[in-house]
């Protein structure tokens, strides 16, 4: 019921007190509004509604082409949320510099916190889809129907947490693979519903244990190198939170901007890799899965059990790459 209805004539100065005590918690709580958003912020620089008609993918350490970003502008994604706690300082981090995101959602975390994805939302966030359950073997090592099923669970699971209610199909038509590990059927799937992939440029590498001022050192000297790009954080990593504002803050001194991705009806402006790409995260499956099956057939052979494969290192030299 509105507030206003319950100032009714005769209603209990008590009530009246609760109401005003309720709507002043509400004010406190709520993101600063546009006026506060002054150019001491880092704020938004502009904003891309794409249209996924068709489907698409980018992200330079996957696809062979990423969004045309200017120089300098990033985009800040984060995977595998919402979780109490760090989704949440990650969100006032956000809106103490009027700057927005895109949370790639697990869905059975969606199910679990809808008050955290509504708050997105409210915020001005984009809700987009990382699987239902993120599963540890990739979507890649699951048969293409149970690849399938978990990533339409996950697209009911964080609509209804969004929204109320799932559609038939997921409002926002952004998805990014667990792990990256995609196959070719799942894309012509994913594309024949016009649900577009996300990959990245830069890494935080933030699912490794680091303190929050090593990660932020990690973050701007990556994002120096590429002069920007599709930036993958994790909002479930207490680091990644603690360390949040201080990047934003950094961004806005080394006169990065953030650029907002959203749906909507704009073509996505696409630029091609260079000359000699590679997908890096496709050698780093490879070496992981190899690693995997070679200590499984040794375990078979009755040399030891199957224990955990040395992960592969991440090229720019900072540990292991299991996004």
């Amino acid at each position: 019921m509105p507030a206003g209805k319950m100032l009714r004539a005769g209603a209990p100065r008590a009530s009246c007190l609760a109401v005003g005590l309720w709507m002043g918690a509400a004010a406190a709580a709520a993101p600063p509004s546009v006026g506060a958003c002054g150019p001491d912020k880092l704020g938004v620089s502009r904003t891309l509604s794409l249209n996924t008609q068709g489907g698409f993918e980018a992200g330079l350490k996957t696809y062979p082409r990423t969004l045309a970003l200017a120089d300098h502008e990033i985009v800040l994604t984060f995977d595998d949320g919402p979780a109490s706690g760090s989704t949440a300082k990650v969100l006032d981090a956000l809106a103490a510099e009027c700057v927005k995101a895109t949370f790639f959602l697990i869905g059975r975390n969606a199910q679990s916190l809808p008050r955290l994805v509504r708050r997105e939302i409210a915020e001005g966030h984009s809700v987009a889809h990382h699987t239902f359950s993120h599963p540890a073997a990739t979507l890649r090592r699951l048969s293409e129907a149970a690849a399938k099923v978990d990533i339409d669970r996950g697209f009911a699971a964080d609509d209804k947490a969004a929204y109320g209610a799932p559609g038939a199909e997921p409002r926002v038509k952004f998805f990014r693979f667990p792990g990256f590990a995609d196959t070719p059927e799942l894309d012509a799937w994913l594309a024949s519903r016009n649900i577009a992939i996300f990959g990245a440029d830069v890494w935080a590498s933030d699912w490794l244990p680091m303190s929050p001022k090593a990660e932020l050192a990690l973050i701007l000297s990556r994002l120096e190198q590429t002069k920007g790009g599709i930036l993958l954080m994790h909002d479930i990593k207490a680091q990644t939170a603690a360390m949040l504002p201080d990047l934003l803050r950094e961004l806005k001194q080394r006169g990065f901007h953030i650029v907002h991705i959203q749906q909507g009806d704009d073509p996505p402006p696409l630029r091609p890799a260079p000359s000699g790409w590679t997908s890096e995260t496709e050698k780093i499956i490879s070496q992981i899965f190899s690693q995997e099956s070679a200590q499984k057939s040794r375990g078979a052979a009755g040399k030891g059990g199957a224990g955990k494969a040395a992960i592969p290192q991440i090229p720019e030299g900072s540990g292991a790459a299991r996004p």
